[in-house]
Formats: C-alpha cells, sequence, structure tokens
C-alpha cells in the first residue's frame, strides 16, 4: 500500500508490491523486449511478492518464468490478482519446499559455485531462482539478478557459525 506521512515522506510497502510499481518496471521491460526477442530468451527472476515479473509478463513479448522464494504458488497467484490480474508469468516449482531465511547446506554450495563467476549472488532469492533454473535445466533464458546483497553478509556468517557448531550441515 502507497501512503503519505506527510509533505516529505511517502511510505511505499515492503516489496514494492504496489501498482505504482509498473511505471519503472515497464520500462525495464522496454530495455529488455528488443534484446530477448532477438535472441530468442525467456526471461526468468525469482519472486517475493512477485511483483516484478508480474509487470515484466504485462509488458514483455516473451515469456517470463518465475520460481516462488516467499510463499507457493498460490500466494503468488494472489499478489498478481492484487496488481491487477491478467496475463501473468509461467510459475515454475522449485526442487523442493525452501522456508525463507533457512539455512541449505545445497544452497549455499551453489552459491559458492556461482561467486567462483566474478559475480555475487543473493543468497535468499537468487540460490532458489538458480536451483531452479537447474532443476528444469532451462536454456536461453535473460535471469534477473535480485541485487540485495547487503543481507548475504548476515547470510554468510550464519552459514559458518552453522558449520563451525556442526563441522558439516
Amino acid at each position: 500500500m502507497l501512503s503519505k506521512k506527510d509533505e516529505n515522506t511517502l511510505i511505499i510497502e515492503e516489496g514494492g508490491r504496489i501498482k505504482e510499481s509498473e511505471y519503472g518496471i515497464k520500462i525495464l521491460a522496454n530495455e529488455i523486449n528488443e534484446y530477448a526477442k532477438k535472441n530468442n530468451l525467456k526471461v526468468f527472476l525469482p519472486s517475493g511478492t512477485g511483483t516484478t515479473a508480474y509487470f515484466l509478463a504485462k509488458h514483455l513479448d516473451t515469456e517470463v518464468l518465475t520460481v516462488p522464494c516467499v510463499g507457493d504458488e498460490d500466494y503468488l497467484k494472489k499478489q498478481f490478482e492484487y496488481l491487477g490480474g491478467g496475463k501473468i508469468p509461467t510459475i515454475l516449482k522449485s526442487k523442493k519446499k525452501y522456508h525463507y531465511g533457512k539455512l541449505y547446506p545445497e544452497l549455499y554450495k551453489l552459491w559458492l559455485e556461482l561467486k567462483n563467476t566474478g559475480i555475487e549472488f543473493d543468497l535468499l532469492y537468487d540460490m532458489v531462482g538458480w536451483d531452479s533454473i537447474l532443476y528444469h535445466d532451462l536454456k536461453n533464458i535473460l535471469y534477473i539478478h535480485q541485487g540485495g546483497l547487503k543481507g548475504n553478509l548476515t547470510m554468510i556468517e550464519r552459514y559458518k557459525r552453522k558449520i563451525k557448531r556442526k563441522g558439516v550441515f
């Protein structure tokens, strides 16, 4: 929900699940459209509230794929309905049910492997995304990086403490 606290303060719901997000995401879609069509790419991104995936699907001429990282498929469909319904992204199932914020050794191992590419990914959303890409053997995709790398510091420390305490997962 978008609300004004006062004349100088605008409060935007966490996750950006507001219809006003469409404006910026439409600009992103316009930047992606020609490249994705020219290279025969689908667009893939993990979803929390699904706002970015929803508005990309609305404005792209190519298929948008997503995987739920916070709730499940029903949760995402409810978020899409709140944003306006209609054309929605293709929702893929993850290899297994991941609980948001919980530590998973296979996701940490995947994060370490992907770090060798020179690109650092988010440990909460991106790892569920990449795990799903591998599980579904997706090819010819344009991956939308989730950013939010500051949270990795906390997650890495949590993984290190768990490894130190248990030796292995």
